[in-house]
């Protein structure tokens, strides 16, 4: 359902995205408004490639392939956060703990993204904010990955 939604945003900023079979080490392209995803993955996966490409489209401006380049690795990085905040906004995480969910599996699933792309937002998100933050009276533990409600409970998800 994410990818859906996500080709939606797409056309809706007249970027063309298009499924074709690529190399199996390519998972998605991005080039003046054009995104090609490699078709033989899973709609999950296509849903977070499909937020990196968009990122961007949103970020980044030139050729930025060779990551030797300082400058391209932190258009890629910028491309990533925002693909990140879009799929895995925090708030989402603390929502995911009010229904119940308990480990990175769940949440991964609640969010409909790879138990990967999750773990790397986690990274990202302890990058900027340290090992925890505050968020709507809740505190989001990083490492490990936790909430803790404001005089109530606090429960790991491992």
């Amino acid at each position: 359902m994410m990818y859906e939604n996500l080709l939606v945003e797409a056309d809706s900023e007249s970027v063309d995205v298009y499924e074709k079979k690529l190399s199996p080490l390519i998972k998605g392209l991005y080039s003046d408004s054009t995104i090609w995803i490699n078709n033989e993955l899973s709609s999950v996966e296509k849903g977070c490639i499909l937020a990196e490409e968009l990122g961007h489209y949103h970020t980044s401006c030139g050729d930025i392939l060779d990551q030797k380049n300082i400058q391209n690795r932190k258009q890629e990085n910028r491309a990533r956060n925002w693909a990140y905040k879009r799929l895995i906004p925090l708030r989402n995480i603390v929502t995911a703990h009010k229904f119940g969910i308990r480990n990175r599996y769940e949440l991964a699933q609640y969010l409909n993204v790879t138990e990967e792309f999750l773990q790397e937002a986690l990274t990202r998100y302890q990058e900027e904010y340290g090992i925890y933050t505050t968020i709507d009276g809740f505190t989001l533990y990083f490492d490990p990955l936790g909430v803790l409600e404001m005089f109530s409970d606090y429960i790991i998800i491992d």
